[in-house]
């Protein structure tokens, strides 16, 4: 009896050839992606967890030390600021990119005279290269003959240091930072406020809402799943900030401005510590993992999708 249930049991769950070729097919169709993801992907943030775990450089070969690496991260000054710089151009940036994008993507998204001008001017940094962009802010923010600086001196004000003050270096790279990615989020918004159906405004112009009240009311609820979206970007592109710095600041005055990525790289490709680099890329990929995990569950309280 018992022989009977379990050969009708497993007849039941016996896939035709059909399905085994539907399968089959599935499978050969993701296995480009799955490898190009295990190899470039998947195997480095092991290696690197693993590395973190040796003191190695290029001149011996790597030797295991457990979690010495990490230990020493937790007294290192300049690990200490580059992780308090990192989040303070955090949070300097995404409120200020996210403002502003809203902005200019509800200026933006009707067509009048001249909108495509001003949309090519502003997503114009975006193509534009890392290194050329800073080296540009670089000569426009010089303390003698910058053009920002010659302009306060003919107004009979004396320019500060911009990039050799501890207290100014990391707003003006967050400054520089936003101009530079405006456009792309800028872009996204206008293409999710278009696709607003046009009726909700209608029935908010009948019960009398101004353009504010639409915006507050209509806009923003029926495109929060794009705002999450941009924030996500913006909080992931802020913590792996690195051209911006090593272009117009180097990490200085002194560490004011390291940051987390160009610690990394100072450790690795200057002083040739690839143990030690790898431990706080791992911590880096912890800390990003964690704010991404955080703000997944609170969209759940602010994030409405159409139904």
């Amino acid at each position: 009896m018992i022989n009977k249930f379990y050969t009708k049991k497993k007849s039941k769950h016996k896939q035709s050839p059909l399905q085994r070729n539907d399968r089959f097919w599935g499978y050969a169709f993701i296995m480009p992606m799955l490898i190009g993801y295990s190899l470039f992907v998947l195997a480095p943030v092991v290696a690197t967890f693993f590395i973190g775990l040796t003191d190695w450089s290029l001149i011996r070969a790597p030797e295991f030390i457990g979690f010495e690496n990490f230990k020493s991260l937790v007294t290192d000054e300049d690990f200490i600021a580059s992780v308090i710089n990192t989040l303070y151009f955090t949070v300097l940036l995404l409120p200020s990119n996210l403002i502003l994008c809203l902005a200019l993507a509800s200026l933006l998204k009707d067509k009048f005279p001249g909108v495509g001008f001003f949309r090519t001017a502003i997503f114009t940094p975006v193509v534009t290269s890392v290194v050329v962009w800073g080296i540009i802010w670089k000569y426009i923010l010089q303390t003698d003959n910058g053009i920002i600086n010659v302009l306060l001196r003919m107004m009979g004000v004396k320019g500060p240091q911009w990039l050799f003050n501890t207290s100014l270096a990391i707003p003006v790279v967050a400054f520089v930072t936003l101009i530079k990615g405006l456009g792309m989020n800028m872009v996204i918004l206008i293409s999710a406020m278009n696709d607003v159906p046009e009726m909700y405004y209608e029935a908010a112009n009948l019960d009398g809402a101004n353009k504010w009240r639409q915006f507050r009311s209509v806009t923003l609820p029926l495109i929060a799943p794009t705002i999450f979206l941009v924030i996500i970007m913006t909080v992931i592109g802020s913590l792996k900030v690195f051209g911006q710095i090593y272009n117009l600041t180097g990490g200085g005055p002194g560490n004011s401005s390291y940051v987390l990525v160009y610690y990394i790289y100072q450790q690795a490709f200057q002083y040739y510590e690839f143990g030690y680099a790898s431990s706080v890329s791992a911590i880096l990929f912890i800390i990003i993992l964690v704010l991404t995990l955080v703000q997944w569950n609170v969209r759940k309280r602010w994030v409405y999708h159409e139904v």
